[in-house]
């Protein structure tokens, strides 16, 4: 498959024609919280500002503004900018409309960086890895989530009669995957997270395990990942030095 497409122009447009804030509803809600539950536990007590590059939904900036943290919500369409502002007002809740690929500021400027769900979609991971962890400040962190092993699905495009990648996931990952791209970055101090059991989804259990605090959760799903090690999800947490 040719990945070098107009991901500027395609995102602009999927940002105007689907609503990215829609209410999410069942297992899908719980596993999103989940996730977010995840970056959450590995954020810094010292931390004061975090970039949430491809903001989507700006859950970050729901989470991180009324705990003072200064949030920078990114993403490439202006209309998500927007609507995440309009949502989330705050003196501490800021938007930018840029590429990640061509960050609009210095490097080393946040104390963290989170991309959630994002790294499947973009052209070069290796690059886009490159240029968030210039973002992120001496002894700051990079968090980074994408889903596990990822079976890459395709359908045809009624309009130009190509293979079209499923929900425009074009990459999958695993551990090797990562490792070799931080190794080639000269990246050393990472850590590796594998979470949400695929039968616990799978078995709608959301509908008990939605009432548990995250804690308990955790602890449910590394269960059952022990007899059935099928997580759903990576999470990679990479500290730069001071």
């Amino acid at each position: 498959m040719n990945l070098n497409f107009d991901y500027v122009n395609h995102y602009k447009a999927d940002a105007e024609e689907f609503d990215y804030f829609e209410n999410r509803l069942g297992a899908t809600l719980h596993d999103e919280k989940r996730v977010h539950e995840f970056i959450m536990s590995k954020v810094k007590d010292n931390c004061k500002s975090i970039l949430d590059v491809g903001s989507g939904s700006a859950w970050v900036a729901a989470e991180f503004i009324p705990l003072n943290k200064k949030v920078f919500s990114l993403d490439i369409s202006k209309t998500n900018v927007v609507k995440a502002l309009k949502k989330y007002p705050a003196e501490n809740h800021n938007g930018l409309v840029a590429d990640s690929f061509h960050l609009p500021f210095k490097d080393g400027v946040y104390d963290l960086v989170i991309a959630s769900e994002v790294i499947e979609h973009v052209i070069s991971p290796k690059v886009f890895i490159e240029e968030l962890y210039c973002a992120v400040a001496a002894g700051g962190s990079l968090i980074i989530t994408t889903p596990y092993k990822e079976v890459l699905r395709y359908v045809l495009c009624v309009h130009c009669n190509k293979k079209t990648p499923v929900h425009a996931h074009i990459h999958s990952f695993d551990e090797k995957i990562f490792q070799q791209m931080l190794n080639e970055l000269g990246i050393e101090n990472f850590e590796q997270i594998l979470f949400g059991n695929k039968i616990l989804i799978f078995l709608r259990t959301y509908v008990l395990l939605k009432h548990l605090p995250f804690s308990l959760w955790k602890v449910i799903d590394r269960i059952a990942n022990l007899f059935y090690n099928i997580p759903a999800h990576f999470m990679i947490v990479i500290n730069k030095k001071k």
